[in-house]
C-alpha cells in the first residue's frame, strides 16, 4: 500500500539544526514531487518547501529560505529536509507530501520539531 513515512523530529534548542527524512513506499516515488509542510499548534498546515521529481527545481516559503533545503534520492526512495539556524516559530509537525498532477497526492502522518530553550 502506499506510504509516506517521517522521521527524524526532535527537540532543539534555537540555532540547532534537524534533517527530517521522508520515505516512500507503495509507488514510483520518482515520479512524484515532494514537498514538505507544517503545522504549529492552532494554526493552519502551510507550505515549507518542494521540489521536482528528478530534483532539479526546488522553491521554499520565504520564512525558511537560506535555512532549509529540500533533497531527494530517487534511488532509496527517500527525500530529506535540512533545518538550519533553527527557530521557536519553527515549532510544528511537519509533513511530507508526494504528489503528480493535479488530483494525485499522498500525505505522511508527521513527525513533530519543537525548538525551545
Amino acid at each position: 500500500q502506499v506510504q509516506l513515512v517521517e522521521s527524524g523530529g526532535d527537540s532543539v534548542q534555537p540555532g540547532g539544526s534537524l534533517t527530517l527524512s521522508c520515505t516512500a513506499s507503495g509507488f514510483t516515488f520518482s515520479n512524484f514531487y515532494m514537498s514538505w509542510y507544517r503545522q504549529a499548534p492552532g494554526k493552519e498546515r502551510e507550505f515549507v518547501a518542494t521540489i521536482s521529481s528528478g530534483g532539479r527545481i526546488t522553491d521554499y516559503a520565504s520564512s525558511v529560505k537560506g535555512r532549509f533545503t529540500i533533497s531527494r534520492d530517487n534511488a532509496k526512495n527517500t527525500g530529506a529536509l535540512q533545518m538550519n539556524s533553527l527557530q521557536p516559530e519553527d515549532t510544528a509537525v511537519y509533513y511530507c507530501k508526494a504528489g503528480v498532477g493535479l488530483s494525485t497526492t499522498y500525505w505522511g502522518n508527521g513527525t513533530q520539531v519543537t525548538v525551545s530553550s
